[in-house]
């Protein structure tokens, strides 16, 4: 499944790529993707048709795009999207605009490109039709607009799932400010003076879909609450890699990362989370946080061609990996302490866990 820099990676494509366009048609090839969204397929193409894609933002392993009214105002509910074990976001920009070669270029290639555009893929779930980046109301903190060289044309985004455990639907919008920010009532400029209803005086980015609510904010989110953490850890006798995995305590780490993490911090998955003592618990956080960025930074993990960007291209973390999938082969770090230790591969809640057994040792039995 993807995790948070798998996620992040789409969010910040559709940032650049696809914010600011105008949803011009909805094609909804498969309604199975549209099974959270209960008013119905119509229901879903009308609510989106004329509304321009605003601002694309995070939580965990949920990603959505707040919308524009004809008028610039910020739209009551946003477009939420949940990729599932093997949802794609792709665009596709139309040929065309002021964005290529000369007006004598080569019919060759645009008849190619124009090929290449109209080409439906395997898996092709849902389809909107945007049109040119135009002028659009405040687009947020994680916004952005679509790149100038790409904007003059109009553009498909495509939802592609091969297995179907994804989807898209809409949801309300309802304010969820950080407790640091509550405290101070406001920031300044946070909220807009005058008889208003409180989503709107509410700044956009302190606003997350009624569905996206309950997950819990992720170690790169700028008011992630370490404290807050550690409490819940010390509430649960559960081992720490299903806590880990709980997106009510942590949001956006998965079985890859966990094992990453737990490796980097010399933990075993089964470690009872209330046995972690403060100093444990503040590694094991950072070194999730450093997994987490660095695999954005290589643009994720892609063991096969289900992981890309919007652009389809596969990150490339998993070179970088010193834990998971690696059953067999020498620990990395044990390996430079002169030690020849393998990894194992344990059984873990129906997948797997993977771990040095010099470095993560298992917890005495009581």
């Amino acid at each position: 499944m993807p995790e948070l820099p798998e996620v992040e990676t789409v969010r910040a494509g559709l940032a650049e790529h696809s914010v600011g366009r105008p949803v011009q048609a909805v094609r909804v090839v498969d309604a199975r993707s549209l099974r959270r969204h209960l008013p119905g397929p119509a229901h879903f193409e009308a609510a989106l048709t004329g509304r321009t894609l605003r601002g694309a933002y995070r939580r965990g392993k949920y990603l959505w795009l707040t919308l524009s009214e004809s008028d610039g105002t910020l739209a009551d509910e946003a477009l939420v999207v949940h990729l599932g074990m093997s949802g794609q976001l792709l665009v596709r920009d139309e040929p065309g605009g002021d964005s290529g070669s000369d007006s004598g270029g080569d019919s060759g290639n645009e008849s190619e490109a124009r090929a290449a555009f109209d080409e439906q893929p395997r898996h092709l779930r849902v389809a909107l039709e945007l049109g040119p980046a135009g002028a659009t109301g405040d687009t947020g903190a994680t916004g952005g607009v679509a790149s100038t060289n790409r904007a003059s044309t109009g553009q498909r985004l495509l939802f592609v799932d091969q297995r179907i455990f994804g989807g898209m639907f809409l949801s309300p919008l309802v304010p969820d400010v950080p407790a640091a920010v509550a405290a101070n009532k406001a920031a300044p400029g946070e909220m807009a003076p005058g008889e208003v209803p409180e989503r709107f005086r509410v700044s956009e980015r302190f606003l997350v879909p009624e569905a996206v609510k309950h997950i819990a904010r992720d170690p790169l989110d700028e008011f992630f609450d370490p404290a807050a953490v550690r409490r819940k850890f010390l509430r649960t006798s559960s081992g720490i890699k299903k806590v880990l995995l709980d997106q009510s305590v942590i949001s956006g780490v998965g079985n890859i990362y966990a094992d990453e993490a737990l490796w980097r911090a010399r933990l075993h998955y089964a470690k009872s989370a209330r046995t972690l003592s403060a100093a444990q618990t503040r590694e094991l956080l950072e070194a999730v946080t450093q997994v987490l960025r660095e695999s954005l930074a290589a643009g994720g993990t892609s063991f096969d061609a289900l992981y890309v960007n919007v652009l389809g291209e596969s990150g490339y973390f998993e070179r970088s990996l010193n834990a998971y999938g690696r059953a067999g082969e020498p620990c990395h770090r044990c390996a430079e302490a002169g030690r020849t230790t393998l990894m194992v591969r344990e059984p873990f809640q129906n997948r797997s866990s993977y771990r040095c057994p010099h470095c993560q040792r298992a917890p005495r039995s009581r």
